[in-house]
């Protein structure tokens, strides 16, 4: 009998079209939100087919919650926030995906949350260069 075909990761089209790719970490893409309002991280785990962190393997749950804070330490180094919001929504995008976000007292919508929130500005593509090589500094050992 002839063994089903092995579905291939591919990130969401919204999360690949919404963001850039930094760097692939061991287990998880590393993007970077077009949104310049905030400095915008999301883990999305190479693995098809999963929507919830308990899709995963239980060896896999554990390198998703050590990238994310390898990630969330690398962006609070970056850029001094007040607060690294981490957030596994998905209502929107099923593909299970980690957002970074550094929030600072006096950004745009402070306290309050990212999502939902004006509309999104463009980075430039020197900022998203400059920002893309500080958090990729900041996660070299």
């Amino acid at each position: 009998m002839p063994e089903a075909p092995v579905s291939e990761f591919r990130p969401d089209e919204r999360l690949a079209r919404d963001s850039d790719l930094l760097t692939k970490i061991g287990l998880c893409e590393l993007r970077l939100m077009k949104d310049g309002r905030w400095p915008w991280l999301v883990l999305v785990p190479q693995r098809p087919d999963v929507s919830e962190i308990f899709d995963l393997t239980p060896l896999d749950q554990t390198m998703l919650a050590f990238e994310t804070t390898l990630v969330a330490e690398a962006l609070k180094a970056a850029t001094g926030a007040t607060k690294i919001n981490t957030g596994a929504l998905g209502n929107i995008v099923r593909q299970l995906h980690v957002h970074v976000i550094a929030r600072s007292e006096g950004d745009p919508n402070w306290p309050g949350p990212v999502w939902g929130y004006g509309a999104a500005e463009p980075r430039s593509a020197d900022d998203t260069k400059a920002f893309a090589a500080k958090i990729l500094d900041a996660l070299s050992p």
